[in-house]
């Protein structure tokens, strides 16, 4: 019977860690297992940041964003950044982070994240720490679970910014353009486009034509509408070229760092159309506020699956969506292999079918 597991959150934030936090602590208190949570991700592991969580510790949390862990997309133990004699170096630190572990007597870690902490996982595994995955990312993109939590939260705030972008746009007779996060994937950008009402969506999965997006905002023009919507996922890019990397940071999983393909669809587009284009960059207000509905319930969910598969001994798995169930399932499946749109789902089939555009 395990005793004692820790926990922690990894990478960026996103709207239902609180919850997940909240329901493995309730989950294994009921259980008889003691938690210990992990400040900061993986830096809180090396640096032996650690605090005990139990009833009253969560009580509260489930409606509130970010973490009361804190998170870092930073810290890699297999290439940790430290300090020494004056220079700046990278260590591998993996066993420090066994070895924190044990000495506090954690017997599994559960970590919360998306790829990149979760593939952390899966190489502590790989070393002999029990591992436990919940997957974690507002991009959706994770293999082998139907959604991640954090991603209808973030949808939600995207559809209400083109809430409010339409009235202005329409009053101005201007293309509004907004940029949503989704990385390599354009699961938030198909979601809130077809809830928001867009009438151009931009995604990595659909390299676009700048002659075509044009084409269709002028249609437009011609049946009397002055004005047009159009959502680009931060990782889209025009047929033949490439994505927009706004900057390279180092000692992320992933330095690359997207940002600037709205400014660049609206510089394409605006002399082609003959109408004032504005963009707008939604950015980090995806990852912020309380998390909705569907994402508190799915969070709760995973949580309560979690320390399931602890008990269960299911170690080196991670809990998945499939359907309407919660399932498990290896960790080696589900980290380095992207989940992009395809171009048969049916939400994007569906868009099609209604005239929305897709610059192809």
């Amino acid at each position: 019977m395990v005793k004692k597991i820790a926990v922690l959150t990894g990478g960026g934030d996103c709207p239902g860690l609180n919850a997940v936090i909240r329901a493995i602590v309730r989950t294994a208190t009921h259980a008889g297992i003691e938690v210990i949570g992990v400040r900061d991700g993986f830096k809180g592991a090396i640096e032996r940041e650690f605090l005990p969580l139990g009833l009253e510790q969560v009580s509260g949390i489930l409606p509130r964003g970010g973490t009361i862990l804190g998170t870092s997309n930073r810290d890699n133990p297999f290439a940790y950044t430290v300090v020494r004699e004056g220079q700046t170096v990278q260590e591998d630190c993996s066993d420090q982070v066994i070895n924190n572990l044990k000495s506090i007597g954690a017997e599994v870690l559960i970590v919360i994240g998306g790829d990149g902490s979760l593939n952390i996982a899966l190489e502590l595994s790989y070393k002999g720490l029990k591992v436990v995955g919940v997957p974690k990312t507002i991009d959706n993109d994770l293999f082998a679970t139907d959604y991640t939590f954090g991603f209808q939260s973030a949808v939600e705030t995207a559809q209400e910014a083109l809430d409010k972008l339409h009235t202005t746009a329409e009053s101005h007779h201007r293309v509004m353009i907004l940029e949503v996060m989704g990385r390599y994937a354009g699961w938030i950008a198909l979601y809130s486009g077809m809830a928001g009402g867009a009438d151009v969506i931009l995604i990595p999965e659909i390299p676009y034509d700048i002659q075509k997006v044009a084409k269709a905002v002028n249609d437009r023009k011609a049946r009397g509408k002055k004005f047009s919507i159009i959502v680009v996922a931060e990782g889209a890019r025009p047929l033949g070229g490439e994505m927009v990397v706004e900057r390279t940071i180092a000692g992320r999983p992933d330095p690359i760092k997207l940002g600037g393909i709205g400014a660049k669809v609206a510089k394409d587009l605006e002399g082609l159309i003959g109408l004032e284009t504005r963009v707008t960059v939604l950015g980090h207000i995806q990852r912020g506020g309380s998390p909705n509905t569907y994402d508190r319930v799915l969070a709760t969910r995973y949580g309560v699956a979690a320390v399931d598969a602890v008990l269960a001994g299911e170690i080196g798995k991670m809990v998945a969506l499939k359907g309407s169930t919660i399932a498990t399932v290896p960790l080696a499946e589900a980290v380095n292999r992207l989940k992009q749109v395809p171009l048969d789902d049916q939400v994007l089939l569906a868009a099609r079918k209604m005239g929305l555009k897709f610059g192809d």
